[in-house]
């Protein structure tokens, strides 16, 4: 598989998705992944589906809403994503995305291909494994200070999570929960977001894209005890809180800071 057909993907969502994300509101039911399918969610997933298909080959594709398909027999692992900030997309706030990435084993340090597109913007990341990140076609890198200037994160029960990273958001000049975690992670990458945090744990598909791509930006990703997750399960059911870093010395600080809560 190679980039340049992902991008095709990328070129018929961008197309396709603005003008249906708001047709539809109701939800259609209750996707793989346990969370709640919207029109949207399903047309994007459809979209994504067609084109690997069209690659002719064997792929064993992991998505939110389908859960697991095998394509002419299964093969390589393709992490999907269909709309990552599906309520972003039905409320009209421009900030959610589609992510694909492409692993040749059964773990995170064997992805191989990444792929997110801000389908608010059109902005497309993508990385391959040893060949650096690029928005735009530009080549990019994470922020290169020990500066907290804009630190994310994603608080899926708000009470308990912003609780548990307080000393490390307090720290910062900027905070943002924007609700996509795939472009907070590739935004990253560009060194637009110093830290991202998420507390809670997020399933593989939903940062897979921005693993690779943040990695290859020069990023750092732990979960939020340090802990190394290259050797996490492709899967469907394996998730883990994340914290990721531009360096190894915003990592590190942040880490002291978390270290105070936990």
């Amino acid at each position: 598989m190679e980039i340049e057909q992902l991008r095709a993907i990328g070129n018929r969502l961008f197309k396709k998705i603005p003008s249906v994300r708001k047709d539809k509101k109701s939800v259609l039911g209750t996707g793989a992944s346990g969370d709640k399918t919207y029109h949207v969610d399903k047309v994007a997933e459809n979209i994504i589906i067609s084109g690997l298909e069209k690659t002719g080959e064997g792929l064993t594709i992991i998505s939110e809403e389908i859960g697991t398909k095998d394509i002419r027999g299964g093969g390589k692992k393709v992490l999907i994503d269909p709309i990552d900030g599906s309520r972003n997309a039905v409320a009209g706030i421009p900030f959610y995305s589609a992510s694909i990435a492409l692993a040749e084993g059964d773990s995170l340090g064997s992805l191989t291909l990444a792929y997110i597109i801000n389908l608010a913007n059109g902005d497309e990341f993508w990385a391959e494994k040893g060949k650096g990140v690029f928005l735009n076609g530009r080549k990019i890198k994470t922020q290169q200070d020990d500066i907290f200037y804009l630190i994310a994160y994603e608080a899926q029960n708000p009470y308990k999570d912003i609780s548990r990273i307080i000393t490390l958001l307090s720290e910062s000049r900027k905070t943002r929960c924007l609700g996509s975690t795939a472009l907070d992670l590739a935004y990253l990458s560009s060194g637009a977001v110093s830290v991202f945090v998420s507390p809670s744990p997020s399933r593989c598909f939903d940062f897979a894209g921005g693993w690779l791509i943040v990695e290859e930006a020069g990023g750092i990703i732990t979960d939020i005890s340090g802990r190394n997750v290259d050797s996490l399960e492709v899967s469907l059911k394996k998730s883990t809180t994340l914290l990721v870093s531009g360096n190894k010395s915003l990592h590190d600080k942040a880490l002291r800071l978390l270290s105070k809560r936990q």
